[in-house]
């Protein structure tokens, strides 16, 4: 047996993570407790990681280009403290949504400015505007919570057809983000500029265009992840879209999205992360778990997509090492006739 039919098992394993450890997550939460798999609560979850897996979409992209979006979280939290001060003054809601989206289209052009004009690192670009965004929405609802109107928890809780509002709103995003990464010459692009950039460019790719066109998408997914959120809570926290980019990269990188760049799908491997991720909640909270145990829950969920993720890229390392080492010529010296 050669070692590359050797590594396949674990190389299968390895990109099928997500879904082995979705069945996990069912099979053991199910066995402790019949609720967790009725049907009322699978569509519970399915609602209540829609937010989530929307935010994730968007960091898919920015990730597949080997960067990071740490301000999806403060983009959700400036756009929710601007809607709720609006709606709040007698502005009609359609008006506030679109001024959601719209901060996260600014934020997003933001980023991407630093990143493409200055060459900053993305890790510090995004940092500082986390910071920036949720110091300016504490300022704008002055560190109070905001009750908002009933029509904003109507949205929540509406259902087209009898599928609930959010996960059609999932659906739709997560459909047309899929279609853009498989079927565009957008998404070829993105993928060219993760796996090799230089090369990329070379072959004429825009890559400042790409990067400027990944973070608008991500800021506007993470405005839009914000509106659902919000139709869900009725309200505006101090603590609203906090560590949600965590979430985000965890969602995406479980499912299968490389930290490293050119590798990674929406359809079927960031929404599995991002129902896996709220399978977790969900069944701890039925199972009366500690709520303060849970940010260290979802710590070990990171460090284990990290780990996946390392894992993986050092065994497809190794693999293309020991291909490139096979399929070499060898070499051959002449000697002198005799």
């Amino acid at each position: 047996m050669t070692p590359h039919s050797q590594s396949k098992p674990l190389l299968f394993a390895l990109n099928n993570a997500p879904l082995i450890l979705f069945a996990l997550v069912l099979a053991v939460f199910g066995a402790v407790s019949p609720k967790f798999l009725a049907g009322d609560n699978l569509v519970n979850i399915l609602i209540q990681a829609s937010a989530t897996g929307i935010v994730a979409t968007g960091m898919t992209f920015v990730l597949l280009t080997a960067g990071v979006d740490l301000s999806v979280g403060a983009i959700m939290f400036v756009g929710a403290a601007l809607a709720g001060k609006m709606v709040l003054a007698g502005h009609p809601l359609p008006l506030a949504l679109a001024a959601m989206l719209g901060i996260g289209m600014v934020f997003g052009a933001v980023n991407a400015m630093f990143v493409t004009g200055l060459r900053i690192v993305a890790f510090i670009v995004t940092l500082a505007t986390l910071f920036i965004g949720r110091g300016f929405a504490l300022w704008i609802t002055e560190t109070r919570a905001m009750n908002l109107p009933e029509n904003f928890l109507h949205l929540g809780s509406a259902r087209i057809v009898g599928v609930p509002v959010p996960v059609i709103a999932f659906t739709a995003v997560v459909l047309l983000a899929h279609l853009i990464l498989a079927r565009t010459p957008l998404g070829r692009q993105i993928y060219a500029l993760g796996n090799n950039p230089e090369n990329a460019r070379k072959a004429g790719v825009r890559a400042d265009r790409i990067l400027f066109a990944v973070y608008l998408i991500s800021g506007l997914c993470a405005a839009f992840g914000g509106i659902i959120s919000l139709a869900q809570l009725g309200a505006v926290s101090p603590k609203f879209g906090l560590d949600y980019e965590f979430k985000a990269i965890a969602a995406a990188v479980l499912g299968g999205t490389s930290l490293f760049g050119g590798r990674g799908r929406v359809f079927p491997g960031t929404v599995l992360g991002a129902v896996l991720i709220q399978s977790v909640e969900n069944g701890l909270n039925i199972l009366n778990v500690d709520p303060y145990l849970y940010p260290l829950i979802t710590s070990a969920i990171i460090f284990l997509a990290v780990l996946l993720d390392s894992a993986r890229n050092h065994l497809l390392a190794t693999l293309s090492r020991r291909r490139i080492r096979v399929e070499s010529p060898a070499r051959t010296t002449v000697g002198p006739s005799s």
